[in-house]
C-alpha cells in the first residue's frame, strides 16, 4: 500500500536537500545545503561538521521509534487481554498500552518539523495538509466506523445512524492538521542561534498549545453535566433504558465527565464506541481488570457507549503533537548531538515531573479523558525514548540491529491496516472449505 495515497507520508522524514553553487572550476557543482543535515550520517564529535549524503535520507531513529510503536501496538492488542499489566488501564492510571497513541502523535510532530521546513507557497502547503488529513480521517472512518464486522463475521456494512465517527486515525488526522497549520502559518522569521531565539521563532505555537490546554481544562472542570440516559437493545428483552444521574461539574469519573457529555451532544450517543474501557473497572466487572458479568449494584453507566478518541480528548491530544514538533525543531536548528540530546532530556524530565506532580495533586493520569497530567507524562516518556533511540541509532550507528523495526516504521500504515485492523486475517478468513468455520485461521486458533 502506497503511503502517499493515504496521507501517511506525513510520517516520513526527508532531510538531505541540494542547491547549485559555483565551484572553482568552470562548471556548476551540486552540494547539499549547509543548514539541513542527514541525521543518520552525523559524527559524534562536535568538532566535525556533519557529513551530508548525496541523496535524500530518512532520520533512521524516527523510523525505528515508529516501528517500535507499531510493534508495541500489535503486542498490546494481541496479548493485552491475557496480561492486564500491559492492557489499557480501565480508567485512571497508565499501562504499557496507554503509551502507544502518544508515541504516534509525538512522532507525527517530529516529522512535521522536516515536512514543512522550507515552504515555497503557504497556500499550497495548506491544501496538502488538508488533503492528507481528509485521507487519514476517511481511512479511519472506514476501518473503525463499523463497516468491517470482525474476525468471526464475513459480512460487512454499517447503518449510517450507528457509524462510529471518531477513532485512532481520525485523532491523528486532527492533531496533524492543527500542528501542520501552526508550522505553516505561525512560524516567525527569527534566525535561530540559541534556545531562546528558537522559542521566539515558534512562540505562537506555544500560544496555540496554551489556548487548547486552557479550553480543555475549562470544559473538563467547568461544564455542568446533567442527568442523561441511554438504551440497550437485546433480542430477548427488547430495549432497556438506563438513567445516569449526574448533576455535577468537574467530575472525572466514567459516567459524569464533560468529555463524554460533549461527545453525546455533538456526535450522538449512537456514534460512539460501544465497548468502553471502563467496563473492566471493579464497579462494572466481577473479573476486573478483565471483562466480565456486572457485579450486584453496578452503576447504571457501566454499559454506556464512550469513545476513547472523542472530540475534546482529541483536541487535547494535539498538544502531544505540538510537543513532538518542538523536538523536531531542535533537530532542524541545532547540529550538535550533545546539544540536541541535552535539550531533549531536559524537556522530557520537566514534562515527566510536571505530569507526576499534577497526578499527585489530583489531576490523575487518564487516557480516555486525555488529561493534562497524561499529556505531560507520555510526552516526557516519548522524549526520553526518542533520545535513547537517536543516541543508539543515529549517533553510535547501531542500525543493523534495528533493521526490522526500521522496516516496520517505514511501512507503518500498511501494517496498521493489514494487521492491527485485522484486514489480512479477514481476507484469509474469507477462503474456506464447505463451511466458514473450516478456514486456516480456525486451524491455528485465531477467531472462533
Amino acid at each position: 500500500m502506497n503511503e502517499d495515497r493515504f496521507g501517511f507520508s506525513l510520517m516520513r522524514t526527508e532531510l538531505a536537500m541540494y542547491e547549485p553553487i559555483k565551484s572553482t572550476d568552470d562548471g556548476d557543482q551540486w552540494r547539499e545545503k549547509k543548514d539541513i543535515e542527514s541525521a543518520s550520517s552525523l559524527q559524534i564529535s562536535s568538532h566535525h561538521r556533519p557529513y551530508l549524503p548525496s541523496d535524500k535520507e530518512r532520520l533512521v531513529s524516527l523510523d525505528v521509534f515508529r516501528g517500535l510503536t507499531v510493534a508495541l501496538m500489535i503486542l498490546v492488542d494481541d496479548v493485552g487481554g491475557i496480561f492486564p499489566a500491559i492492557n489499557h488501564s480501565p480508567w485512571d492510571g497508565v499501562t504499557l498500552a496507554d503509551f502507544v497513541m502518544p508515541f504516534f502523535l509525538f512522532i507525527v510532530g517530529v516529522s512535521l518539523a522536516f515536512a514543512y521546513k522550507n515552504l515555497s507557497c503557504k497556500y499550497a502547503a495548506t491544501r496538502k495538509a488538508l488533503l492528507r488529513s481528509f485521507k487519514l480521517l476517511s481511512l479511519g472512518l472506514f476501518l473503525q466506523g463499523g463497516f468491517i464486522h470482525g474476525l468471526n463475521n464475513l459480512t460487512y456494512g454499517i447503518d449510517i445512524e450507528k457509524i462510529r465517527v471518531m477513532g485512532i486515525l481520525q485523532r491523528i488526522a486532527i492533531a496533524y492538521l492543527v500542528a501542520a497549520l501552526c508550522e505553516i502559518w505561525f512560524k516567525g522569521n527569527h534566525n535561530v542561534t540559541s534556545e531562546l531565539s528558537m522559542i521566539k521563532k515558534y512562540k505562537f505555537h506555544w500560544v496555540v498549545a496554551f489556548v487548547i490546554t486552557t479550553t480543555y481544562l475549562f470544559m473538563l472542570y467547568g461544564l455542568y453535566v446533567a442527568d442523561w440516559e441511554y438504551q440497550i437493545s437485546t433480542q430477548d428483552q427488547g430495549s432497556t433504558t438506563f438513567l445516569v444521574k449526574c448533576g455535577v461539574r468537574g467530575n472525572t469519573g466514567p459516567g459524569c465527565n464533560a468529555v463524554g457529555m460533549l461527545d453525546r451532544m455533538l456526535l450522538g450517543i449512537h456514534h460512539l464506541y460501544r465497548k468502553p474501557v471502563y467496563a473492566r473497572t471493579k464497579q462494572c466487572s466481577i473479573y476486573s481488570p478483565h471483562n466480565g458479568p456486572l457485579p450486584p449494584g453496578a452503576p447504571s453507566w457501566c454499559q454506556a457507549p464512550f469513545d476513547p478518541e472523542g472530540l475534546l480528548s482529541s483536541l487535547m491530544a494535539t498538544v502531544t503533537c505540538l510537543v513532538g514538533l518542538h523536538y523536531g525543531h531542535i533537530i532542524t536548528h541545532f547540529k550538535d548531538h550533545k546539544r540536541r540530546l541535552n535539550q531533549w532530556i531536559l524537556r522530557s524530565f520537566c514534562l515527566l515531573m510536571l505530569g507526576l506532580a499534577l497526578d499527585l495533586f489530583g489531576m490523575h493520569l487518564n487516557k480516555p479523558l486525555y488529561t493534562l497530567s497524561y499529556v505531560c507524562v507520555t510526552a516526557g516518556a516519548s522524549g526520553f525514548l526518542f533520545s535513547t533511540i537517536y543516541l543508539m541509532v543515529d549517533v553510535y550507528g547501531y542500525k543493523r540491529a534495528s533493521l526490522v523495526l526500521q522496516w516496520m516504521g517505514i511501512h507503518a500504515l500498511p501494517i496498521y491496516v493489514l494487521i492491527a485492523c485485522n484486514l489480512v486475517f479477514l481476507i484469509i478468513h474469507g477462503f474456506y472449505w464447505n463451511k466458514p468455520t473450516n478456514n486456516l485461521l480456525h486451524l491455528i486458533g485465531i477467531g472462533k
